[in-house]
């Protein structure tokens, strides 16, 4: 009997032979490009029959654990507070940052939990913590969180893959971006991970194709029937090479191969050619890697996408861009003024085209900053107290979760652990987080610790 996350076995093809040059002439047309994309590479076969559409999940990762006083709880008058005056927003007596006034007006659809409190201080573990619910214990390979959500509400036989990381920083912690036992089925398709495009008209072309698959679309000096003519040559091939290597990466191998071709075929793919959304959307978006980021997630969610992930890395190309351990004010300024942009009118086009009721976006980092200022007019890094916020579909906004006290040193009402908030996420997006899989050794592991308690305050 076949173990269930043994990858199946592909049939074989038949057909002539496919030489060296045949394979270059692929790998120029793009029939092959499985270096470029992680996704491409770690893709295999075996996709589970999967037939209940639910709603899908938009998580904004701030990379290097953003400053939880200098957004979303504010300590107005004391020495703690820093320099940014907080605003009133939509709903009585809840206050941002004085940098965040488009969420302000949209914040009866926001939830804010102010008590987030961890133990991990180190960027590479709280990173792989938040994002799998479990620090690594002996052999396991626990998933990240959009493989198990992918798993849980992808569809069988999707043009689009399950899960798209957009300009993910996986240096800092590759297995947060790893599906782990789940199989390679469900890695993310990963796009944006190059160097940024620079602003500036000069660039709008290099821009537009930022986040596009990379390797996609054939040579156009390559007629179509020629390159499937090719295409079912390479079947050919690899069907003799699988009748004598047929384990799992092999396999794997075959279905990235598959995955890809089915895509680059698919009108689906359309998905990223974001210059065909009009220059103003894209202006109200941000014409920065993030905001073009969000426009990305709205249209893959449009098309039935159920996990997509954004990561906000910093200005000018950095990639712990929250890490603010030194001139905090200037750069907290400079990318709440990105997420405003970009998270703000991710919402507003979300609600005005009918889609943020089903669709639940998650706003967190790793852990928060110091409430203490130090001498470098930065923040450290501070586990024991920070902030996320919750919105959209499955989600009660318009409250504030928690109570941190004056100093903003510790948590005083309803601290809240990781996997509390994944717990709430899983209710919100109608997954019982108690479920299981079967690990890599056997052992069945629930998505969610089981110790965990979600917040009902927020998803009732």
């Amino acid at each position: 009997m076949q173990h269930p996350f043994e990858p199946k076995r592909q049939p074989m093809f038949d057909g002539g032979s496919l030489n060296r040059r045949d394979w270059m002439k692929l790998c120029a047309a793009g029939a092959v490009g499985t270096s470029v994309s992680g996704w491409f590479g770690a893709f295999a076969n075996d996709v589970a029959a999967r037939t209940d559409r639910r709603r899908s999940c938009i998580l904004l990762w701030m990379s290097g654990g953003p400053s939880q006083i200098d957004t979303f709880d504010l300590k107005p008058g004391h020495a703690n507070g820093g320099t940014f005056q907080e605003i009133e927003t939509a709903v009585p007596g809840m206050k941002f940052s004085q940098h965040l006034p488009r969420l302000a007006k949209l914040s009866n659809h926001l939830a804010v939990v102010r008590s987030m409190s961890t133990k991990e201080g180190d960027h590479s573990r709280a990173t792989l913590l938040a994002h799998c619910g479990y620090m690594p214990q002996g052999p396991v390979q626990y998933p990240t969180f959009g493989s198990l959500i992918a798993n849980e509400l992808g569809r069988e036989g999707a043009e689009l893959p399950n899960f798209v990381s957009i300009a993910p920083n996986r240096a800092i912690s590759p297995a947060s971006y790893d599906p782990g036992f789940l199989g390679a089925q469900l890695a993310p398709l990963v796009v944006g991970n190059g160097a940024a495009v620079p602003n500036g008209a000069a660039n709008q072309m290099e821009a537009s194709n930022d986040l596009k698959v990379q390797d996609l679309e054939p040579s156009k000096e390559i007629p179509s029937k020629t390159l499937e003519t090719r295409l079912t040559r390479l079947r050919s091939m690899n069907g003799r090479f699988f009748e004598n290597f047929s384990g799992p990466p092999a396999q794997s191998y075959n279905a990235a191969y598959e995955h890809a071709v089915r895509l680059m075929r698919s009108e689906a793919a359309s998905a990223f050619s974001l210059d065909q959304e009009p220059d103003v959307v894209r202006e109200a978006y941000g014409k920065n890697r993030f905001g073009q980021g969000c426009l990305l997630a709205r249209r893959l969610i449009e098309r039935n996408v159920p996990f997509v992930e954004i990561t906000l890395g910093g200005i000018d190309q950095q990639i712990l861009g929250w890490d603010t351990h030194a001139e905090n004010f200037d750069k907290i300024k400079q990318l709440s003024q990105v997420l405003d942009s970009g998270w703000g009118t991710l919402i507003e086009e979300l609600r005005d085209r009918g889609r943020l009721d089903d669709t639940l976006i998650v706003w967190m980092g790793e852990f928060g900053r110091t409430p203490k200022i130090n001498p470098q007019g930065g923040r450290d890094h501070y586990p024991q107290v920070w902030s996320t916020v919750l919105a959209g579909g499955g989600i009660q906004g318009g409250q504030t979760i928690g109570r941190t006290s004056a100093d903003g040193m510790e948590v005083e009402d309803r601290p809240v652990a990781i996997p509390d908030l994944l717990a709430t996420i899983c209710q919100g997006l109608g997954i019982d987080p108690m479920k299981s899989n079967i690990s890599n050794v056997g052992r069945p592991i629930r998505l969610v610790d089981p110790a965990a308690k979600a917040l009902k305050e927020i998803v009732g």
